[in-house]
């Protein structure tokens, strides 16, 4: 199996905009402040944009896809036909493993993150008490997906070429087997038979 420009384009595309999105989730992360309720003694919480929740599971599904299709074309290196063994194969087993690793830590970031962002707490206590905190995502979440989504793009890069390098393509190799140089079966026509149809 020879490399794929348009595969390679696809999962380089997929994983860079899954990567600008955990940035732009990291910036956008929900604040929040404690407002006292106008009607009684108890505060509340009043949170901003829930923007980064969306970046977030948008870069948790584009990345879902990139995986995807990188497996996909090799059938997850399980399902295929053979490789041919040598440092090709070895090459593609352990940028397998690097992409999956890199690819689940990626994918937990993004989901976590976003399920932290879009959690709102209500109220948290009297109105009297002091130092009260909002439930917020804990900074460098999406920053750490954002760099997860990095390594899962190389290590899927690198797979993908290693496995088509390691990829026999459903041929075995045979030593010493070739096309030679055959001579014909067929007798060969008299000369005087060629002058004959040359004179009608």
């Amino acid at each position: 199996m020879a490399v794929s420009v348009s595969i390679l384009s696809i999962i380089t595309a997929l994983h860079l905009i899954a990567f600008v999105l955990a940035i732009g989730a990291e910036r956008r992360r929900s604040p929040a402040k404690v407002v006292p309720d106008k009607y009684d003694e108890r505060t509340y919480c009043v949170y901003g944009s829930d923007a980064s929740t969306v970046y977030g599971l948008v870069a948790f599904g584009l990345l879902l896809i990139s995986q995807a299709v990188v497996n996909g074309v090799t059938r997850c290196l399980c399902f295929g036909r053979g490789l041919v063994t040598g440092t090709y194969t070895i090459c593609a087993t352990l940028f397998f493993i690097l992409s999956w690793i890199s690819f689940l830590g990626a994918e937990a970031c993004l989901l976590a993150g976003s399920a932290r962002n879009a959690y709102h707490t209500k109220y948290r206590g009297s109105f009297f008490a002091k130092d009260l905190s909002c439930a917020t995502l804990r900074k460098g979440v999406f920053a750490a997906g954002a760099a997860l989504t990095l390594f899962s793009l190389v290590g899927s890069i690198l797979y993908y070429w290693a496995h088509s390098r390691a990829d026999t393509g459903g041929w075995e190799k045979h030593q010493n087997e070739g096309l030679g140089m055959t001579t014909s079966s067929f007798p060969s026509q008299p000369q005087h038979q060629n002058s004959e149809f040359q004179k009608v």
